[in-house]
């Protein structure tokens, strides 16, 4: 069953913990929409914080991964200003 709640279409499953990520990109009118993609996890499943990384950009937006551990999630979204996602993603989840 397809459906939006709150600017995010809803066919997917979304990674544990991912759903506030998304809505907060939401609300700071960051994008506009969100769909996500499948979830993809290898057999040995590692534990692991939840972070997002903006990907490359598509005609309507962006592409994103959703983490967590070993668990992988592609995340469309539709948003008029990448450069500015891009930076706030560099800011909310800096690289380790």
């Amino acid at each position: 069953m397809k459906y939006r709640k709150k600017g995010i279409k809803k066919e997917h499953h979304i990674i544990e913990d991912g759903e506030e990520i998304l809505h907060e990109l939401v609300k700071n009118g960051l994008v506009k929409s969100v769909i996500p993609g499948r979830i993809k996890t290898t057999p040995k499943g590692q534990p692991g914080n939840i972070r997002l990384t903006f990907q490359y950009e598509t005609n309507s937006g962006a592409k994103l991964l959703l983490k967590k551990g070993s668990t992988v999630q592609e995340v469309f979204v539709i948003t008029e200003d990448t450069q500015k996602l891009r930076e706030y993603l560099k800011k909310r989840f800096p690289k380790n």
